[in-house]
């Protein structure tokens, strides 16, 4: 399956929750969730009531779309956190967190984790002094994430970091706005990732 370039609050209306695609769009009234539109297609109307698969495969398709990953990727995530020791539904959400392209979107340097990950893969973000341009590059506790120093760069994390520090910034991050740059205090725990979905449901899912 290709990657989608169909309408974005389509997503977000064919699973019923925000994902957050659009940015500060997501945030205003005219969000297609906030309106009450229905699920797209002809019998739109109304949403089937789901059994136990279409529950579980609800949730990984929220998950899965609101990170914006392939399910060959998405998969790949899993697989690392089956092997992992503790508990898998949570070292899969602290895996999709700790994404660069995701700290990017949580700081506030790129309306959406869309934007964020053609932000990295155009060389703007630089981990510890070192430039890297891969989206899925696993953050560690104590790395600080910057902006490059230059004007082009900088307008445009500073345009999105007002709307960001009016959101609020995670707790497990250390933004310093003027600097352009950021520190990760630790890997999140589940509380503090506030997940819209049950994690659950997707490992049962994944272990039939």
């Amino acid at each position: 399956m290709g990657r989608y370039i169909g309408p974005a609050c389509k997503r977000c209306r064919r699973v019923g929750i925000k994902l957050f695609l659009k940015g500060d769009r997501c945030y205003m009234a005219k969000c297609p969730i906030e309106q009450g539109h229905p699920v797209p297609g002809m019998h739109g109307g109304r949403r089937p009531r789901l059994k136990d698969y279409g529950l579980q495969l609800q949730e990984k398709q929220r998950l899965r779309l609101m990170y914006g990953m392939q399910e060959g990727q998405f998969r790949l995530f899993f697989q690392r956190a089956l092997r992992a020791r503790g508990v898998t539904g949570e070292i899969l959400l602290q895996a999709l967190e700790m994404r660069l392209d995701n700290i990017v979107y949580r700081m506030g340097l790129a309306p959406s984790r869309r934007a964020a990950r053609q932000f990295v893969r155009h060389g703007h973000v630089r981990v510890n002094d070192i430039k890297v341009n891969i989206p899925s590059y696993k953050v560690k506790a104590g790395d600080v994430i910057q902006v490059r120093d230059a004007k082009r760069s900088r307008e445009y994390a500073k345009a999105h970091l007002d709307a960001a520090e009016s959101r609020g910034w995670p707790s497990w991050l250390n933004v310093d706005k003027s600097a352009f740059k950021a520190e990760v205090l630790h890997v999140p725990s589940r509380e503090e990732i506030a997940p819209v979905v049950n994690e659950q449901l997707i490992v049962e899912l994944y272990s039939k």
